[in-house]
């Protein structure tokens, strides 16, 4: 199993292959629907984003709220396909890597090796598990979307498996 951590520069995941499990630590942001509504719209008018796109990994989860003692609540992935329409134009900003579940379109697999990015799979169905890896957790804006919010989380060891390398090669193989 390799170790990674945040921020993903293409030297680090170039050698990456699909279905590869790896261990990754630092910073990720969360964005569902919602977010990547917003961005998107900031993209097209090209406007200021709330952070740099460049080598960062999003999460398509949306955090339920912790209980007491706890830095997060359930955090598990949600369904990735249903970013696709978003997810060309984050990639044109610099972003290299997402974490989802299931798989994607044809055109967002080819614009990931087009970006030389990479398509993490999170163990699904595995929310509380997973917030075990979070070791900070804060609101990082558009808190008035709830748990569609952008919420910066500091991880480490976050468990996954490459869904889609640099290359294209996806664990679904060719649609």
């Amino acid at each position: 199993m390799k170790k990674l951590s945040t921020p993903l520069g293409e030297k680090k995941i170039i050698n990456l292959k699909a279905g590869e499990e790896v261990l990754l630590s630092g910073i990720i942001y969360t964005l569902r629907d919602q977010a990547h509504k917003k961005i998107c719209d900031l993209i097209k008018r090209k406007k200021r984003l709330p952070f740099d796109l460049r080598n960062q990994v999003i999460y398509y989860c949306g955090p339920t709220p912790e209980l007491p003692g706890k830095i997060i609540g359930s955090c598990g992935p949600t369904t990735s396909s249903r970013m696709d329409k978003f997810t060309i134009p984050l990639l044109s900003q610099g972003l290299k890597g997402m974490i989802g579940k299931g798989k994607r379109s044809e055109k967002v697999r080819e614009a990931i090796k087009k970006y030389r990015a990479i398509y993490f799979l999170a163990p699904s169905g595995c929310g509380a598990y997973l917030s075990k890896f979070v070791k900070k957790k804060k609101v990082f804006t558009w808190e008035e979307l709830g748990a569609e919010a952008i919420y910066k989380l500091e991880i480490e060891d976050f468990p996954l498996i490459v869904g889609i390398d640099t290359k294209g090669r996806s664990v679904y193989g060719k649609r």
